[in-house]
């Protein structure tokens, strides 16, 4: 047991006799105290005294683009460029951190890395953040740019400006940011950067010569970015000797440290061992750590006004780090930063435990994961067929699929997803009706609460204005697609010889669960779709049951417009006939609206062949045999209950 000395017992305690051992230097025992640590190049380095960056030196900028122009890989140049990253040959997709990112190869967060750059004899500091291209995370890009003075706006050489390029300009436009055109992946083959060109010209008003052309993948003419960043885009424009002002534009979820805070401060600076306060929950905190990201966590002892960085401050709580809250001094309050809009979920759908017992295990879970993704809408709800869960309200369909991705691999939680629909209004027509909902417009984000037609005045559908880029030749194609999804057509923009831009207002609930995919099966994967907000507009909706042997399954419930209730049943229907187990009785699977079916299918039931023993005979004793098993099959129709297995949910 003990190798050194006996045990004793002393007043009823346990107590181990020291005997002295071989004497130890401060290293070894330093050595044996922290034996799992692996020190990273953070530990090796000093700590960088950020007062050598004057405002005038720094500079704080985004990559913004569409989907798999090469943003995270011009990251990945920038970063060896400056020697912030050795270079190797492993250095894909360095920012993107998350493991549902690296196997799409998609960025999902944006993320921060501080860069230093000596040109022309002086030191720089660029703060540089890599966001997303897809259209589902367009809030994470907002946000970033609001840390920023100006963006890289990178042009795939091949396929040229795309759908969510135009989208990320404008953003970038209406924060009145710097834009330097960047046209990449000028290696390929195919390239051509002139037209490239004369498209950027022509659709965002940007001279030809301010476009600069490289391929990120060999790092051909990426030195000329990092120049163009330092004489282009401007210094911040903010005050040192003014009292501390800082704006959280992300945050992330560590379970040892609590809150990690981004934060891009605008007036004064922030020190560790400051008490800093939160202007949205009025809390207090004490600066445990702040740093800078390059592109890991490096602690420095300050941080100064213009500059981007991390601050730890214990907050444990996961609704305490709001994004776009403003941070100040302890007993020296200012006048909050203006925020971010909160983000408006476009796509609702039900999310539930697989076994009710994981139910307080996938709570915390879906807690943490929305801190690190603020955009995720959080409703409490319940149904009889899958128990306790929650409905929520994400960007969009690869946003939804994101979530659910990183619960299976970051929590371990596997969950059922219901269908998802988009959140409708109905304006109520009694004053009594008015009174007990406390508002005249209603918002429906479960189909199951829709209200009656009698009810109701009229009903409010959300719609978007959609942008689709394409090759003319899949113009007529993509026409009928969009007419096919009730669309309206707003405009039509060639861009050069053989491009077009289509602008449509779309009904969301048309786009919402497979329009991309028939965009791009009709264009040969050429078309780029992207989508914004327009409001609401008055709809012919009707609720849709699903009856099962008579019985409505209310988790099937739907809502569609008037004139494709009939085909919607009829698929509805179809699958559910094929993913239904069979039982020994038949069952009806009907859609319904009101009380009138417009759908039907049958799950035919398993029989026995009564008949086998008949070998020839009289056909009364055959009818009769039949007769007696069709009885037992009404009896069991009416005892015998049908269960929806989860996976036809699904």
């Amino acid at each position: 047991m003990w190798p050194l000395a006996s045990r004793g017992r002393c007043c009823g305690r346990a107590l181990a006799l020291w005997v002295p051992g071989p004497k130890r230097t401060r290293a070894s025992a330093l050595q044996s105290r922290t034996p799992h640590r692996r020190y990273s190049s953070a530990d090796r380095k000093e700590k960088i005294d950020m007062s050598r960056f004057p405002v005038e030196n720094t500079r704080n900028f985004s990559i913004i683009a569409h989907v798999d122009h090469g943003k995270s890989t011009l990251a990945d140049r920038l970063l060896e460029l400056t020697g912030t990253i050795d270079k190797t040959k492993d250095n894909k997709q360095v920012l993107d951190k998350l493991q549902v990112e690296r196997e799409r190869g998609i960025t999902v967060k944006a993320q921060t890395a501080s860069l230093f750059y000596t040109w022309e004899g002086k030191q720089y500091l660029l703060n540089l953040i890599d966001t997303p291209g897809h259209v589902d995370f367009s809030y994470e890009v907002s946000r970033s740019l609001s840390a920023c003075q100006g963006v890289l706006l990178v042009v795939d050489a091949n396929e040229g400006i795309q759908a969510q390029t135009v989208a990320n300009f404008f953003l970038a436009f209406e924060a009145q940011l710097s834009v330097i055109p960047v046209i990449n992946k000028i290696d390929l083959k195919n390239a051509d950067p002139e037209s490239v060109e004369k498209q950027i010209e022509k659709l965002f008003d940007i001279p030809s010569d301010e476009c600069i052309k490289i391929s990120a993948k060999f790092g051909t003419n990426v030195a000329s970015v990092l120049q163009a960043v330092i004489e282009r885009i401007p210094h911040p424009k903010v005050h040192r000797k003014n009292p501390l002002r800082a704006l959280v534009f992300d945050s992330t979820f560590d379970q040892y440290r609590g809150v990690i805070a981004n934060v891009a401060l605008f007036d004064g600076l922030v020190s560790k061992g400051d008490k800093i306060v939160s202007a949205h929950t009025q809390k207090t905190y004490e600066v445990n750590e702040i740093g800078i990201l390059n592109p890991n966590e490096h602690p420095t002892d300050k941080l100064y006004a213009g500059q981007v960085g991390y601050l730890i401050a214990g907050m444990k709580d996961v609704t305490e780090a709001q994004i776009g809250d403003t941070l100040y001094l302890h007993k020296q309050p200012v006048e909050p930063l203006p925020g971010f809009k909160s983000a408006k979920p476009m796509v609702f759908a039900g999310m539930y435990p697989v076994d009710q017992s994981e139910y307080n295990n996938l709570k915390s879970a879906v807690e943490k994961l929305t801190l690190n993704d603020s955009s995720v809408t959080v409703h409490r709800d319940s149904s009889l067929a899958l128990g306790a869960g929650w409905r929520l309200g994400f960007l969009g369909l690869l946003h939804m699929e994101v979530f659910n991705q990183r619960l299976e691999q970051e929590y371990n939680a596997s969950v059922i997803l219901t269908t998802p629909t988009v959140p409708y209004k109905a304006v109520l027509s009694s004053a009594k009706l008015i009174k007990e909902y406390r508002e005249k417009e209603i918002t429906i984000i479960n189909p199951a609460q829709f209200p009656d037609k009698s009810k109701v005045i009229e009903y409010l559908e959300p719609v978007v204005l959609g942008t689709i880029i394409t090759p003319d030749e899949y113009t007529g194609k993509i026409m009928m697609l969009c007419q096919a999804r009730r669309a309206v057509q707003k405009d039509m923009v060639f861009i050069d010889q053989n491009r077009v831009m289509l602008k449509y207002l779309f009904p969301l609930n048309e786009i919402v669960v497979d329009f991309y995919d028939y965009l791009k099966s009709l264009s040969s994967g050429y078309a780029s779709f992207d989508y914004e907000d327009a409001g609401y507009q008055t709809a012919e909706l009707v609720k849709m049951d699903i009856l099962l042997n008579g019985n409505i399954v209310e988790e099937l419930v739907t809502i569609v417009h008037k004139d494709k209730a009939h085909s919607v049943g009829k698929v509805i229907c179809e699958r559910l006939r094929d993913s239904l187990p069979r039982q020994l009785f038949e069952i009806a699977v009907q859609a319904a609206i009101g009380s009138k079916i417009i759908a039907r299918e049958t799950v035919k039931a398993y029989r026995k062949n009564v008949l086998a023993k008949c070998y020839g005979g009289d056909i009364t004793r055959k009818m009769k045999l039949l007769k007696r098993q069709a009885e037992g099959k009404k009896k069991l129709r009416k005892v015998g209950n049908v269960e929806v297995p989860k996976d036809a949910f699904i």
